[in-house]
């Protein structure tokens, strides 16, 4: 199928779609006019990069995980150091929370002391 024929199907733009093959994510094969020709598997592949950056996960991480991908959903099966790059970003994640709250709490401390002063 050709590249405006996934996006229809996917809800993906087709600027989108041309950024994950850059990324190494989709892989068109070209036809003979220089068409970009996706198999019938790229819709699956395109859900299932939809949802891993829905997760938070960069396209670099998904480029490590994707063949490990089955469905839609997509379910990850077992695949060498899958469960560390999971882990890994979980607690980038959790590190990226700390912080955010610390500085909501100094945020809420400027706020504080800035009222008190104006009464």
């Amino acid at each position: 199928m050709l590249i405006g024929e996934l996006s229809r199907r996917t809800g993906v733009q087709t600027h989108q779609l041309r950024y994950y093959e850059s990324q190494g994510l989709l892989e068109p094969h070209r036809a003979h006019n220089g068409y970009r020709e996706y198999p019938e598997e790229a819709v699956v592949t395109v859900a299932q990069i939809r949802k891993l950056l829905g997760a938070g996960l960069s396209t670099e991480e998904i480029g490590f995980l994707l063949p490990c991908a089955t469905g839609t959903l997509p379910d990850l099966k077992p695949c060498p150091e899958l469960l560390d790059a999971l882990r890994a970003r979980l607690a980038g994640l959790d590190q990226h929370i700390d912080d955010l709250v610390r500085a909501r709490e100094v945020l809420q401390d400027y706020i504080t002391l800035t009222e008190q002063s104006v009464a």
